[in-house]
């Protein structure tokens, strides 16, 4: 007596429906732009999974007043241009 097969769930780590294997589910438009726009609180960051570096942008950001915010700019700027990676290490997405 065979049993049908049937996929597994999907987890972490395993082909997402709809995106090759590799590239990450993540947009890099929208890590970059909230980079820009929330980069004070990590926002992009903790959206591609990265959660130290975005914990670090917060706390560097309240230490400083608020300069360190440039860094979350910066940092959304060049997600935009050079792209970037989630938390898996996968490049993110285009669009």
């Amino acid at each position: 007596m065979c049993r049908p097969m049937t996929t597994p769930p999907y987890q972490p780590g395993y082909p997402q429906p709809g995106y090759p294997q590799g590239v990450s589910d993540k947009s890099k438009i929208v890590a970059g732009i909230l980079g820009i726009l929330l980069g004070t609180f990590g926002a992009g960051r903790f959206y591609t999974g990265h959660t130290k570096i975005a914990v670090l942008q917060l706390v560097v950001s309240l230490v400083t007043c608020g300069v360190g915010a440039l860094w979350g700019v910066v940092d959304g700027i060049l997600i935009l241009v050079n792209g970037g990676t989630d938390a898996q290490g996968r490049p993110l997405r285009d669009s």
